[in-house]
């Protein structure tokens, strides 16, 4: 076989294999990535329509408000509830969550059925004193509005991980990070608890305020977050 021969055959194959790689690119890959591009949109969808089964809360909490007063979170079963973590001395609980709760509590604070929880994550340093000048920077009455020492430190964390889901409570080593974020990294979300102390939402709106959020997610979210709680509030309580 001549070398002309040789070499149109070579790049015959050549134009071959390309126009197959083309194909199957085009019948099958591309297809198959939109696909899974719509499958998760629909899991996603599916997953926010469901919010309201996320879980019970099996376990109770026994702590003490701002008040002095004993109180457990089962006291609030019957009511629909907002819990938040907190420590008095952190630089950015009242500044990224209080103006967020505040505004909730002018929401819906003259409903019978509504209440507010902010449980401390640092219950050696948060005593009712500073509970009592926390809630009263806030304006928050102890009727429904509770800030919350439940004693033991470990077991505080424990329950807002394992019977709240809350993400991971780690403690800060470094000085000058602690000097500047406070002594723990928390969890800055906002879960909502109905009647029958079940959660059927978390919004992050402070996530939505920061850099890595955007003003028009904020508006959303904080949208999404007022009309979950008020149709759960609009709800009977069941017998």
């Amino acid at each position: 076989m001549s070398k002309t021969k040789t070499l149109i055959l070579f790049y015959t194959g050549v134009a071959l294999v390309c126009a197959a790689i083309l194909a199957l690119v085009n019948l099958v890959i591309l297809p198959s990535l939109k696909m899974k591009g719509r499958e998760t949109d629909v899991f996603l969808d599916v997953g926010q329509q469901q919010a309201e089964e996320w879980f019970a809360i099996e376990k109770d909490l026994v702590a003490t408000n701002q008040a002095g007063e004993t109180v457990k979170l089962s006291d609030l079963r019957g009511k629909v509830w907002v819990v938040a973590q907190f420590f008095a001395v952190c630089p950015h609980c009242a500044v990224r969550n209080g103006k967020e709760l505040r505004d909730l509590y002018d929401e819906f604070g003259d409903h019978p059925d509504f209440h507010i929880v902010c449980v401390s994550v640092d219950p050696e340093q948060d005593d009712v004193e500073k509970l009592r000048d926390y809630a009263k920077a806030l304006g928050a009455d102890s009727a429904n509005w509770w800030f919350l020492n439940a004693g033991d430190e470990k077991a505080t964390h424990e329950y807002l991980e394992k019977s709240m889901n809350f993400l991971g409570i780690r403690e800060r080593t470094n000085p000058a990070e602690i000097e500047a974020e406070g002594r723990f990294q928390h969890d800055m979300g906002m879960l909502a608890v109905g009647r029958d102390f079940s959660a059927f939402g978390k919004w992050d709106l402070a996530f939505q305020r920061s850099d890595m959020g955007s003003p028009a997610g904020y508006e959303k979210v904080k949208a999404a977050m007022i009309e979950r709680i008020r149709a759960e509030l609009d709800k009977k309580e069941e017998p």
